[in-house]
């Protein structure tokens, strides 16, 4: 249904740090990158290797708002210890704890996730549904 999700992020270099860091252990990479330090109208596109983005940065430095209450971004996970690994480098790049790595049994009984803001206030979830 989605073929693409755009955020917009205050910082393209702090942004683009924090999500290399949190979407390696999920197997996700930058599919482009349009980084002109000093310009307007940066963006970078992350995805699974050698396909196309679907997750977005765009550099809006001002005016730039993160999603009101009751949105986040799911990202698939391959295993645990790719959820734990995403909530590490969250919080090692500048992102808040919003959950730590564990099951969420209310979700199912193999619902394994792991919940961060990014510094722009995006929030974001990383989760592992598959028996183990």
């Amino acid at each position: 249904m989605l073929h693409h999700l755009s955020f917009g992020v205050a910082d393209i270099e702090r942004a683009t740090a924090f999500y290399d860091a949190v979407l390696a252990p999920l197997g996700y990479v930058r599919v482009w990158s349009d980084l002109r330090p000093g310009e307007d109208n940066q963006a970078v596109g992350y995805g699974a290797p050698g396909g196309g983005d679907a997750l977005a940065l765009k550099h809006r430095p001002d005016g730039q708002r993160a999603p009101g209450p009751g949105f986040h971004l799911a990202f698939a996970a391959p295993d645990r210890q790719a959820v734990a690994d995403f909530h590490h480098a969250a919080l090692l790049h500048g992102g808040r704890d919003n959950g730590a790595p564990g099951l969420r049994a209310h979700y199912g009984p193999n619902y394994y996730a792991a919940f961060v803001v990014d510094p722009d206030g995006h929030h974001l979830e990383a989760v592992f549904n598959a028996a183990v």
